[in-house]
């Protein structure tokens, strides 16, 4: 008798302060591309009240739907779950949970910035989450890029 296994599902929370910019960007980002083989998480230690229109806006000309999306607080039991925590300026204000991987991702906060600021965010973070998915998932087939050059 063979017993099947269920391969597990990486967890990622994307954390940054107002969770309305680069964490919900880059959890979008990682949904669109992962497809079902990792989940993301988005949240922020001082979430504020709404996503950051001018974020909205390109990530929605990205084809990825913002519709749904709300800042969220930050809990230790949501890094606890993960397999992965990655800061986006949070810095030391966000919980710390031992076994949980912490990675940080220095890039510019895209809320108030011009347009081409935040496609300048957006292609830095495309360009980590496909790298992160890479090492996540290495047999994953990356669909193109939604940030075009």
């Amino acid at each position: 008798m063979t017993t099947q296994t269920t391969p597990h599902v990486p967890q990622v929370v994307f954390a940054c302060v107002r969770n309305g910019g680069r964490s919900v960007a880059a959890r979008l980002l990682t949904e669109h591309y992962a497809r079902g083989r990792v989940v993301a998480l988005s949240a922020g230690t001082q979430p504020g009240e709404h996503i950051h229109p001018e974020v909205a806006v390109e990530l929605e000309a990205l084809g990825l739907d913002t519709s749904r999306e709300h800042p969220k607080h930050l809990t230790r039991e949501m890094i606890a779950a993960s397999d992965l925590a990655i800061t986006l300026g949070c810095g030391e204000t966000c919980p710390y949970v031992p076994g949980v991987t912490y990675r940080d991702w220095p890039v510019d906060d895209p809320g108030g910035q011009d347009e081409a600021t935040v496609r300048r965010v957006l292609a830095d973070l495309d360009g980590r989450v496909r790298e992160l998915l890479r090492e996540l998932v290495p047999d994953l087939d990356l669909p193109p890029s939604v940030v075009t050059s």
